[in-house]
């Protein structure tokens, strides 16, 4: 059973309901309001508004309708409905799913009825002078609305699988073409301005302009992810901007549509496409991709488990590489300069779930993957993406894994739903690069997701009853736990530090996203919208925007509040200072090892006094200490400079 209430728009409350046992597709009100018409499964009812107007004060009254006469069509499924405009207020316009127009007049009688010629209609949208009718293959049918006298054809969207660098203007091809384009899903038509705005199954938009219906134009259009967004890699900032392949601040976000998409919502002119002006670039991504896009169509690969998709992406630190991995447990390797995909892996038999490149302070070219089936692989770029090791510490999923340190001191850190978190450190071995286990830690939670610091000395994780609980890497202890959610319900699923550390965003089960100061952990800022889950999010590297992704198909980039933006600029810029002062103070010391100003003669009796004041330490302090030990030394050249 369906209620349909009515609410008044001034005082927010029920004024009217009634019950249906049919399922409603769609509802459309009169011109005047004095009716509104609902269509659905075997359903046009009409509602008399001005018959269940208020008779008592605050009370709800029964809404009172009537079933449309549907003679020959009583067992259709209606999916649209809509009330005539203008010299044809008193007509009512239904489309059903099978592909027939309808025109029932003011008795609630069908008049009148159309063939639209298509395998399947969708929607419908009525003005004064023109009804459009949504059907399959992108076709958009116009009609007079007094008689239903067939004018014309709209242009199509795009084709499926289109190549965006590649793209000319559409053509209008018959409607017994081969079917290439995204079906017709839902249509809008503003009256004044004369322009119809079309939603398309691929979840595309376009706003044609119809003062001239033979000759329409397109004035806006966007092409979107179709189904859930998993992920979203920003591509770093290079010391020398000439090496990058792709341009600053541009973004790259893989879905379940088993696409990559390359963004860029300031990108120049030169490089817009005909299509979108902030997407540059559409990766399809399968086994029957190479010789399907030519034709136009897209093919979705599956997983074993019926699941399709791009889950994970990966950015090498030099710009050049983009890491993939999808579903069905592949790992894919593209070069960025043109997107073309140079390394297949079958790595794993579950779903990637994460793919880390080891940063350049590291000193190594190593990518590491994680799955839901419990294993680490450790790949290495410098020969040609061969495995180093394979890594199976992790008794559950592993949700995250992250590189850090700096060269020989490489360590590798990664959690998983067994609430485990390890601390690995690589070694050198005659056989190749070995990581083995250096701290182990066992959390009373579930460990959803993982990010680093900018200093790579602390990781902060997004745990499930709503805390993000932030680690030393180099001992594996717990430094502090903070609230990582205004909500008291959920649990907490994904952690994204900013750039400069100042801030780390938090998004929750209740579907919101949350920024915290992360040294107070006092909440500045809440952000909702999405309908789903929050998938991933990224923060920009120019510190200005939140990107976030959802399983609602949809990826938000949210404008960050100045004063924000300025506290984490501010404190780069103190960073990339202190930096620039260690560097300068070490080279110093590589002078002073190496060029000696003091008499021969005095040599041997300096080496004999640091020899003495070497005997005097305890012994223990110098393998416990090596930092101390490096200090000391350093102290004694400076001295002898």
């Amino acid at each position: 059973m369906i209620i349909i209430p009515v609410f008044s728009e001034q005082k927010g409350s029920i004024i009217a309901s009634n019950k249906v046992s049919s399922r409603i597709f769609s509802v459309s009100f009169s011109q005047d309001s004095s009716y509104f018409v609902t269509a659905g499964n075997r359903h046009i009812k009409f509602w008399d508004l001005d018959a269940s107007k208020e008779r008592r004060v605050n009370s709800t009254v029964p809404l009172i309708g009537r079933s449309g006469l549907l003679g020959d069509h009583k067992n259709s499924v209606f999916c649209g409905v809509a009330c005539g405009r203008g010299l044809t207020v008193n007509n009512t316009y239904c489309v059903t799913t099978s592909g027939v127009l309808c025109l029932f007049n003011s008795s609630r009688q069908l008049e009148a009825w159309v063939d639209l010629k298509t395998s399947v209609a969708s929607s419908l949208a009525v003005g004064e002078d023109f009804v459009f009718c949504g059907c399959a293959d992108g076709v958009i049918r116009v009609f007079r609305p007094s008689n239903l006298q067939y004018i014309g054809m709209l242009p199509r969207p795009h084709r499926l699988g289109v190549d965006l660098t590649q793209s000319t203007q559409h053509s209008l091809l018959p409607a017994g073409s081969e079917p290439r384009h995204p079906d017709t899903l839902a249509l809008s038509f503003d009256p004044r301005a004369r322009r119809l705005t079309c939603v398309y199954t691929d979840h595309s938009v376009y706003v044609w302009d119809v003062r001239d219906v033979r000759n329409a134009g397109r004035l806006y259009s966007a092409l979107y992810h179709s189904s859930c967004v998993w992920n979203i890699q920003v591509y770093p900032e290079l010391q020398d901007p000439s090496h990058a392949c792709l341009p600053p601040s541009s973004f790259l976000t893989c879905s379940s549509d088993n696409t990559i998409r390359l963004w860029h919502s300031d990108a120049p002119i030169r490089q817009r496409n005909l299509y979108s002006q902030d997407l540059l670039k559409i990766l399809y991504v399968g086994e029957d991709m190479q010789h399907l896009q030519p034709a136009g169509e897209r093919v979705e690969a599956e997983s074993p488990d019926g699941k399709a998709g791009i889950r994970v992406l990966g950015i090498s630190p030099d710009g050049k590489y983009l890491a993939a991995g999808d579903r069905c447990g592949n790992l894919r390797i593209f070069d960025l300069q043109f997107l073309e995909e140079l390394v297949k892996i079958e790595a794993h038999n579950s779903e990637v779930l994460c793919l880390e490149f080891s940063p350049a302070s590291t000193g190594m070219k190593l990518l590491a993957s994680a799955s839901r089936d419990r294993l680490i692989h450790v790949f290495s770029l410098e020969k040609n993406y061969s495995l180093e090791q394979t890594l199976n510490d992790h008794s559950a999923s592993i949700t995250a894994v992250k590189f850090t340190g700096e060269s020989p001191e490489v360590r590798m850190v990664s959690c998983g739903a067994d609430k485990s978190i390890y601390f690995q450190t690589a070694e050198q071995t005659a056989d190749g690069l070995v990581f083995s286990r250096r701290h182990h830690v066992v959390e009373k939670t579930t460990l959803y997701d993982m990010d680093l610091d900018p200093t790579g000395t602390r990781i902060s994780i997004a745990c499930q009853d709503r805390h993000v609980r932030v680690y030393n890497v180099e001992t594996g202890k717990l430094e502090k736990c903070l609230k990582g959610s205004v909500s008291d319900e959920g649990a907490l699923l994904k952690v994204q530090m900013d750039p400069s550390g100042s801030f780390f965003a938090t998004s929750c089960s209740d579907k919101n996203i949350t920024i915290f100061d992360s040294e107070t952990g006092e909440c500045v800022a809440t952000l909702f919208g999405h309908s789903e889950l929050v998938s991933c999010m990224r923060f920009s590297q120019d510190c200005r925007h939140l990107i976030s992704a959802s399983g609602d198909s949809c990826v938000f980039v949210w404008r960050l509040d100045s004063r924000m933006t300025g506290a984490m600029r501010k404190r780069r810029a103190r960073q990339a200072s202190r930096t620039a002062g260690t560097c300068s103070l070490r080279q110093p010391n590589i002078r002073r090892e190496t060029f000696i100003s003091v008499p021969s003669s005095q040599l041997p009796l300096m080496e004999s006094e640091e020899q003495k004041e070497a005997d005097q330490r305890t012994p223990g302090k110098l393998d416990d200490a090596p930092g101390e030990s490096e200090c000391r030394r350093r102290s004694i050249l400076y001295f002898l400079f």
